[in-house]
């Protein structure tokens, strides 16, 4: 009885020994390949200036992933029925997603922006109906602060489904003035006049050079579209700098900035 016991032992360890090895294998070597994926993933987004918090979530997310996928593999090795495991994790993730459809999606749309980054950190853009500069791109949302020192917290979800206009994109910003003259003024004149206040300001570009011309003749003033390029840095400063210099330089050269105005007349009527 004894030797057929140990005889059954020995069967046992040399079937199931060489399984059990494998499956250690199987792990050590999946454990190994998933933190190598990891810290790779993590480097890279790392090189590109992606948020420290993203590509540390990113890293362990892979890293999780990978390993689940080692420990299966091992379980099945063994002779373990995974399909019951796999069909469990599957039910359970239908049931978490449909509990969790607006976090999920916000979380794929976190990883689109990681993907395809339209903004980073540091730009001033507009999106969902909200201006401002991107501080944080988190899991689930995105951090700006408004140019009034407001912090508004926008899911990513709606940030990615809406239009996204970057301010920051472009090294290089045009500035669409529209300056209103009277009919009776001389056109060319006016245009002299800011001519000469945009040769002044060296912040305007030369190249592209500045547009200058009539863009409508409106029902109390001649307008006059007149389009500088600077850089994007300077965008702001330029537009105010340059608003009031028009308005001090048309009052010296005696001409006109209309605005509108109503004649009323009274009639008394006869008894």
């Amino acid at each position: 009885m004894i030797d057929q016991l140990t005889q059954t032992a020995s069967d046992l360890v040399a079937v199931f020994g060489l399984r059990v090895i494998i499956a250690i294998v199987i792990i050590v070597f999946g454990r190994w390949i998933a933190r190598w994926l990891s810290n790779i993933i993590k480097r890279v987004l790392a090189k590109r200036e992606i948020d420290p918090m993203l590509v540390s979530f990113a890293g362990s997310f892979v890293y999780m992933a990978l390993l689940t996928f080692a420990i299966l593999a091992a379980l099945s090795q063994l002779g373990v029925e995974t399909t019951s495991f796999v069909a469990v994790i599957g039910a359970a993730g239908l049931a978490i997603g449909l509990a969790l459809q607006g976090a999920l999606a916000n979380f794929a749309a976190g990883v689109l922006i990681i993907v395809f980054r339209p903004f980073r950190v540091g730009h001033f853009i507009e999106a969902a109906g909200v201006s401002g500069v991107i501080e944080e791109i988190q899991i689930f949302t995105t951090k700006m602060k408004t140019p009034d020192n407001k912090e508004v917290i926008i899911p990513n979800g709606r940030v990615m489904s809406d239009t996204i206009t970057n301010y920051s994109a472009r090294e290089q910003r045009r500035i669409d003035f529209v300056f209103g003259i009277g009919y009776g003024d001389n056109i060319q004149n006016a245009k002299q006049v800011i001519e000469k206040v945009f040769d002044g300001e060296s912040r305007i570009l030369k190249d592209p050079a500045p547009t200058i011309g009539v863009v409508e003749l409106g029902e109390s003033s001649v307008n006059i579209a007149a389009r500088p390029w600077v850089s994007t840095a300077d965008y702001w400063p330029v537009y105010f700098d340059i608003t009031e210099k028009i308005k001090d330089s048309f009052d010296a050269a005696g001409i006109s900035i209309p605005f509108p105005q109503r004649d009323i007349h009274l009639f008394q009527e006869k008894n």
